[in-house]
């Protein structure tokens, strides 16, 4: 008999991954006797999915894959339909949602450094990586500063190779998941796993077993958070490593009998297990009584395609994930940066609403303070914008360029303001300019038409950014 995805061996993984959970809270984890009470603020979660298509949710026009519980969230609340992500690979879009600087500015430009950073392995091949620099300031950080507690659980991919840039260093106070300098935390049945700074192991996953899946853990240590944080307001995120390649998932459940490839069946249910996930989240803090106190922001970290191959391309193609955008993960074109953005809020955010401003991922941070109270400290070189107004009363935003930058296969840049995106590509000067107001798939360079407009986009890629001993 087949199992069910809801209550067979998905309920026994959640159990096991709690079992784990409950380990940790004996060793202290989730102690918080020292915590002195404050005034009532909204708790604020940000839930980021990882390589995840703007087209793969039915909030978004996704017919083949159910996503009731990411659907919901998005009817409670704000559904953007112009959202990006700092970059079109893992490293440097979390790196613009945890410091609010854009690729012009940022301290991680690309997941690999041209030089300097530190040497590690990654398999077989020695790499250079970037991790965020000693005492460098994360939304976490400001929030922590303001009475926040502060929590990670899942993917940082901020440290690079460096020992001392882990999230504990940079404004959490909480952190239980994998890094990207131990291979062990890493894949979706991982052998050990991060509680701050020490590891423990994940035993039934030893000598080859899969019996904890890694977005179950997520998920179960998230809701024990939330349950064990209600006595001062906390900032979560939680940071799934589905649907990143390989296609991994311990049961394919309602798409097992699917005329589909199997590519296709084992995508699908990664990102059941992904909504299963978030509706876990939702009803802890509906029975915790934290739902109203609480923002819920869900995004993802850039466009789909973990890799350009055939697999990775088919499963993209069949479930049209970025839609009719041009380009994957790794390209400066729409479809390797738009990703999708809920934010939920009960009585603050109108349910159901729907906002066409242009907005990324370094927009969080300064947005989470206004959201908190804590919009005081000085921000001056952060590059977001507070999205509050958008969020609050649907009031008018000003354009300003949002920015790019990407070192795969070598430097190239692209920026966006209001109707108007512009690209440079690889090893060129060359700048094309498209409307996206009239052409979002990018299909028509209309350069030769608005050279004034092309030429504002052109000072601004010379201005707009500084350079980096990393990258270039």
């Amino acid at each position: 008999m087949k199992t069910d995805f809801s209550i067979g061996r998905r309920a026994l993984l959640g159990a096991t991954a709690a079992g784990m959970v409950t380990s940790f809270l004996r060793k202290g984890a989730y102690a918080h006797e020292d915590r002195i009470p404050t005034l009532a603020r909204p708790n604020i979660i940000y839930i980021i999915a990882d390589d995840l298509g703007v087209h793969d949710l039915g909030c978004y026009g996704q017919t083949k894959i159910h996503t009731p519980n990411i659907d919901a969230l998005a009817a409670s609340g704000m559904r953007f339909d112009a959202a990006y992500g700092g970059a079109p690979v893992c490293s440097p879009s979390r790196c613009a949602l945890m410091t609010g600087k854009d690729m012009g500015h940022a301290t991680i430009r690309d997941n690999f450094a041209l030089q300097g950073g530190r040497v590690g392995w990654r398999g077989h091949e020695q790499v250079r990586r970037m991790g965020l620099r000693p005492h460098e300031k994360t939304v976490a950080s400001y929030l922590r500063q303001g009475g926040y507690a502060t929590a990670l659980v899942g993917k940082w991919h901020l440290d690079g190779y460096d020992r001392e840039a882990v999230p504990t260093s940079h404004g959490f106070d909480e952190f239980h998941g994998w890094l990207t300098q131990t291979e062990a935390t890493q894949g979706y049945f991982p052998t050990r796993w991060y509680d701050g700074t020490t590891l423990h192991a994940i035993a039934d996953n030893e000598n080859g077993h899969q019996a904890v899946y890694e977005t179950d853990i997520c998920t179960a240590q998230a809701c024990e958070y939330i349950r064990h944080s209600r006595d001062r307001p906390f900032f979560l995120t939680v940071a799934y490593n589905a649907p990143h390649s390989p296609h991994v998932t311990p049961t394919q459940a309602r798409y097992a009998g699917m005329p589909w490839g199997e590519y296709e069946k084992n995508y699908a249910a990664m990102i059941g297990f992904l909504d299963d996930g978030v509706g876990n989240i939702l009803e802890t803090l509906t029975a915790t009584g934290l739902r109203d106190d609480t923002i819920i922001f869900f995004s993802s970290d850039h466009g789909p395609r973990s890799e350009p191959t055939a697999e990775q391309t088919e499963v993209a193609e069949f479930f049209n994930s970025h839609g009719n955008l041009r380009g994957y993960k790794r390209d400066l074109y729409e479809g390797g940066l738009r990703v999708p953005l809920l934010v939920s809020w009960p009585g603050h955010i109108p349910a159901g609403s729907i906002s066409s401003v242009p907005a990324y991922h370094p927009d969080f941070l300064p947005t989470a303070l206004t959201l908190s109270g804590n919009a005081g400290p000085s921000l001056h070189d952060v590059n977001g914008i507070d999205l509050t107004p958008a969020l609050l009363h649907q009031n008018p935003m000003p354009e300003r360029f949002l920015y790019w930058e990407t070192y795969e296969p070598s430097f190239w840049q692209a920026a966006r303001k209001g109707r108007w995106k512009a690209v440079r590509p690889v090893k060129t000067s060359n700048i094309a300019l498209y409307d996206l107001e009239t052409d979002p798939s990018e299909s028509q360079d209309i350069a030769h038409h608005h050279p004034d407009i092309v030429s504002g986009f052109q000072q601004y890629f010379m201005t707009g950014r500084v350079s980096s001993p990393e990258y270039i």
